[in-house]
């Protein structure tokens, strides 16, 4: 009964209506039937269809009335989208200058020949060789690739700030080779500038061997001060001594409590992730040779964050005046340094 009633008062309505507003309702509705008939479970409007009810709306005072598919404030958004396109269009570019496609191509060269580098990393490179492009602009041409967050560790991380002049650190890690063996990687690193100052390699680690390679890695340099490490059974009563002997303090970090040599640690994940994840070693001789080459290129050519991103053995910047960018390759290719080079 209700729908007869509706039915007949539109019909009277449309008895009092102007030919051209019953034209226009009739073309809004057909352009509505012809939206629900699209073989598809939920009907999807065109970029056609949005502009037909913009247009419609500027132009009929009662488009709203013969609106079923969308809400009405649906139609309204369309337009206030379409209006900012169309004055962010003409108004031209906003914000940072857009980069040269050179630039562009350098970043997308960078992130392929180097897959382990963050957006970080490249925009470091780049202020090397003189551009000045901001760590959110490189992201926008590499695909995201985000780690799991760190968390510091505030007391003692503050106390090694405070200390890394004359401070060094020392780790062990293990290293499995192509025949289930297993090599020891045993690093000296000193914090003031995060320099590796000393890398060896053996399958055999034992208190006399590590005592001296702190030998060969400090020598009787005075400079050096304090020694953080973790209280690994490898270091004996020897390794003690030894170190005793060189003018150094040991520092032993809690029981399992690795952060509290931070920076040991994060350049065991580093070598891991830059390195020791992207190959097969073959036996104690191979592994010292590609740890010994990517020490080398960590030390003299790869930024660093924590020295603003300058490498432990400082980068002079290169101005671009001086030539086109050539890459030089590292660790067998793995990574590159880039320089200017004249033509």
């Amino acid at each position: 009964m209700f729908d007869l009633l509706v039915a007949v008062v539109a019909a009277l309505r449309a008895g009092f209506r102007s030919r051209t507003g019953l034209i226009v309702e009739n073309l809004a509705l057909c352009q509505q039937l012809a939206v629900l008939r699209r073989r598809q479970l939920r009907p999807q409007l065109r970029p056609f269809d949005r502009a037909f009810w913009v247009l419609l709306s500027r132009s009929w005072p009662r488009w709203a009335d013969a609106l079923a598919i969308v809400k009405p404030a649906t139609v309204v958004a369309w337009h206030r989208r379409g209006f900012a396109r169309f004055w962010a269009r003409k108004s031209g570019h906003l914000g940072r200058p857009p980069i040269g496609d050179e630039l562009i191509a350098l970043i997308q060269r960078m992130g392929r020949e180097n897959s382990t580098w963050s957006r970080r990393r490249i925009a470091a490179e780049l202020a090397k060789l003189g551009h000045d492009v901001d760590k959110d602009t490189v992201v926008k041409y590499l695909p995201k690739a985000p780690g799991p967050p760190r968390r510091p560790s505030l007391t003692w991380g503050t106390f090694v700030r405070m200390h890394l002049e004359g401070t060094i650190a020392i780790d062990f890690l293990t290293v499995p080779t192509v025949t289930f063996d297993i090599l020891y990687v045993f690093f000296v690193l000193s914090l003031e500038r995060r320099r590796v100052l000393h890398v060896n390699v053996t399958s055999h680690p034992y208190a006399a061997w590590a005592a001296q390679q702190m030998v060969e890695a400090i020598g009787l340099d005075p400079s050096v001060v304090r020694l953080i490490r973790d209280r690994d059974g490898i270091y004996g009563a020897l390794f003690d001594v030894r170190v005793e002997h060189l003018g150094i303090r040991q520092l032993r970090i809690a029981p399992r409590s690795p952060w509290q040599n931070g920076f040991a640690e994060r350049f065991v994940g580093t070598l891991r992730r830059e390195l020791l994840d992207q190959v097969i070693v073959f036996g104690e001789r191979h592994l010292l040779h590609l740890v010994r080459q990517h020490v080398r290129y960590y030390n003299e050519d790869r930024p660093h964050m924590s020295l603003d991103g300058d490498a432990p053995v400082t980068r002079a910047v290169e101005p671009k005046q001086i030539g086109k960018v050539v890459a030089l390759p590292r660790v067998g290719g793995l990574h590159h340094r880039y320089i200017r080079r004249a033509a």
